[in-house]
């Protein structure tokens, strides 16, 4: 009785890695959509592109040139959000004008030479690679002695704000805690007080057993629609093993990442005969400067296609000045995911051969 309620019936949700309420108003899908179609993207993309500045070879802006790189390649971002040589200050006026200075180290990481490539277009040795570099990174980064919290995330498509097409993810390391890794760090702690367990532990224990929101799975990691998703086809990757970071994870949770990104991407793709576009970001442990409440490795992804590969969602009105909500349920949504395959609609079809 109760699933059949929140399948037709408005209601509400509460997210307890951040604290808050989602409303899900699941009788909103039949609604007609007069509102903004994003263009498909038709054109062929090369595998080599001549004036891209992260395929191998190339000149980037300032004048640097890409080594002929073969596998993964990761360089400072030539026009970083944030710098290591900002000098420390802080402002305030009172307790309502405040201000502080925040140093920081951007890098970008291309995941692969090929201009052409996806992560749902990369085999799954080829994002153990890429795996490979985000630990290297994050430990490279770990030994600046300010450096609080590594964010390793990617934008990809341009209804993502991703200007370029050529596979490649960011890491920005910053001098504080961000903002959404520590209140999920406090849910954690909380939660750890009142029960005694991770809250992640629980919850992918939890919808490893009820089944209906598990997208795909492997020994070591699990992609869920989470029970309080926002986005109409977010996912949750939770590591099945407690582990804080990604620097963390041994031989084996490397290659479960890598087989479980290849499998999730591979299904957005297919779900929409079209490349998907997200944003992907890894939540762990902060390397120095936050709680010493312990966190659990996992990751979001946050793709903004809403019924089709040209209606995306908006964040406005209501979601903006009250709370998140939603029309397709997360098990609906789940559910369509489930329904596609892992192996690549241009490779079924015989038009993906890549060599």
């Amino acid at each position: 009785m109760t699933a059949a309620l929140l399948a037709r019936h408005s209601h509400r949700r509460f997210n307890p890695l951040r604290g808050e309420w989602v409303l899900v108003s699941p009788h909103r899908t039949d609604r007609p959509w007069q509102g903004e179609v994003e263009p498909q993207r038709t054109a062929a993309v090369p595998s080599y592109d001549p004036s891209c500045y992260l395929c191998p070879g190339n000149a980037r802006l300032h004048g640097e040139w890409n080594p002929q790189y073969e596998s993964t390649f990761a360089f400072d971002n030539d026009f970083g959000a944030l710098t290591a040589g900002t000098p420390p200050f802080c402002s305030a006026d009172g307790d309502l004008l405040v201000a502080q200075s925040e140093r920081g180290i951007c890098r970008v990481l291309c995941y692969s030479p090929r201009h052409d490539l996806t992560l749902a277009r990369m085999d799954s040795r080829e994002i153990r690679s890429v795996v490979d570099a985000w630990v290297a990174e994050y430990a490279a980064l770990a030994s600046t002695p300010w450096v609080a919290y590594a964010q390793v995330f990617e934008n990809c498509g341009a209804a993502m704000g991703a200007s370029n097409p050529h596979p490649h993810g960011q890491i920005w390391a910053t001098e504080h805690v961000p903002g959404e890794p520590a209140r999920e760090q406090q849910a954690l702690a909380q939660y750890q007080t009142a029960h005694g367990s991770c809250l992640l532990c629980d919850y992918a224990a939890l919808e490893r057993r009820i089944g209906q929101r598990v997208v795909c799975a492997n020994d070591a990691f699990v992609a869920v629609v989470p029970f309080w998703a926002v986005w109409p086809f977010e996912t949750l990757l939770v590591c099945r093993r407690h582990v804080t970071s990604i620097a963390d994870l041994d031989d084996l949770g490397r290659d479960g990442l890598a087989d479980l990104l290849r499998q999730l991407m591979t299904r957005y793709d297919n779900l929409f005969d079209a490349p998907f576009p997200y944003s992907m970001g890894f939540h762990q442990q902060p390397i120095r400067g936050g709680s010493d409440a312990p966190v659990h490795l996992h990751a979001h992804v946050y793709p903004p296609l809403l019924r089709s590969a040209t209606i995306r969602k908006f964040i406005v009105g209501f979601e903006l000045l009250g709370s998140p909500q939603r029309d397709l349920t997360p098990e609906e949504a789940a559910a369509r995911l489930q329904s596609v395959p892992a192996e690549h609609h241009l490779t079924r079809a015989g038009t993906g051969a890549r060599r």
